[in-house]
């Protein structure tokens, strides 16, 4: 089982990104909201058993992958209510079961990020959409960020279109014997 942990703040492109990754190498896109929206739908964002269920989704998904030997693609936003340690976690899991794990650190400047946030078609999955509450939780997320591992790549997805920085990417994984 290999992943691609895609990883970066609102609005950098990694659903996008993933998207066309996941078209480019037949990959599976296990997309970040389709678990924290789930969750959410029963339970208060960052309650306690928001984030126990939530990480235990993500948890029980990539051990199935993990045991079946299904390779996917994975969108991440570090932030306050995920354990600083989870993406090590994800890491150990994976290299445990034998395969590997690609951190993407999709990023993007403030000004570009304030104008992102506000696109309408960010609402289909619930994402943040507040150019206030994205100020407010500016240095958690900045925080969250430095925790994560060391990237393999670092995309700069204000300047790099999303079929681009799909490329890169597979070409990232051919480097590491991943793809063809």
């Amino acid at each position: 089982m290999n992943l691609v942990f895609l990883y970066g703040p609102p609005a950098a492109g990694k659903y996008t990104i993933g998207r066309e990754l996941a078209s480019l190498t037949g990959l599976a896109l296990f997309h970040n909201h389709l678990v924290v929206d789930s969750v959410a739908a029963v339970f208060p964002f960052g309650t306690p058993a928001f984030r126990r269920l939530r990480e235990q989704f993500w948890m029980d998904v990539f051990e199935a992958a993990c045991a079946e030997d299904r390779s996917l693609i994975f969108t991440f936003q570090p932030e306050g209510s995920v354990a600083p340690d989870f993406a090590d976690r994800v890491r150990q899991m994976v290299t445990k079961a034998g395969g590997t794990i690609l951190f993407v650190y999709l990023t993007l400047s403030h000004e570009e990020q304030v104008q992102r946030v506000a696109n309408a078609d960010r609402g289909k999955f619930g994402k943040l959409r507040s150019v206030d509450l994205l100020q407010s939780l500016q240095a958690d997320f900045e925080a969250c960020e430095r925790a994560m591992p060391p990237p393999d790549l670092t995309i700069d997805t204000g300047t790099t279109e999303p079929s681009e920085s799909a490329h890169r990417i597979c070409a990232l994984m051919r480097d590491h014997g991943l793809a063809r």
